[in-house]
């Protein structure tokens, strides 16, 4: 129980400090998604550029319908692990971003969730 006002004090210091610390984490790891997303984004527009060139340069519709094909399986492929990795970044910023709390938390008796 809070016993006087520099106890409320000190309590809703904690509970700011606490706070920042977790948008702090969660600041950093939104922006490490944010870095991911727009390198993955160049290195596609490279991919369709240079796909696009090649195609334009076919000499047959055979040809053309072969780089096609590979560059949609690649681009599956590639859209596939990039999402994977993006979740896997999600989940370390939520887990980062919740590791402030869960200190305080267990002062107060909680078990961590994880």
């Amino acid at each position: 129980m809070i016993k006087s006002f520099e106890d409320f004090q000190a309590f809703g210091k904690d509970g700011f400090e606490t706070y920042v610390a977790s948008a702090t984490a969660m600041t950093k790891g939104l922006q490490a998604i944010a870095a991911e997303a727009a390198d993955f984004s160049r290195k596609s527009f490279e991919k369709n550029t240079e796909v696009f060139q090649n195609a334009v340069a076919a000499k047959s519709f055979d040809k053309v319908v072969e780089l096609q094909q590979t560059y949609a399986k690649e681009a599956y492929e590639a859209f596939v692990g990039e999402m994977t990795k993006i979740g896997e970044l999600y989940t370390t910023a939520a887990k980062e971003a919740y590791k402030p709390f869960e200190s305080k938390l267990s002062t107060f008796g909680f078990k961590p969730l994880v």
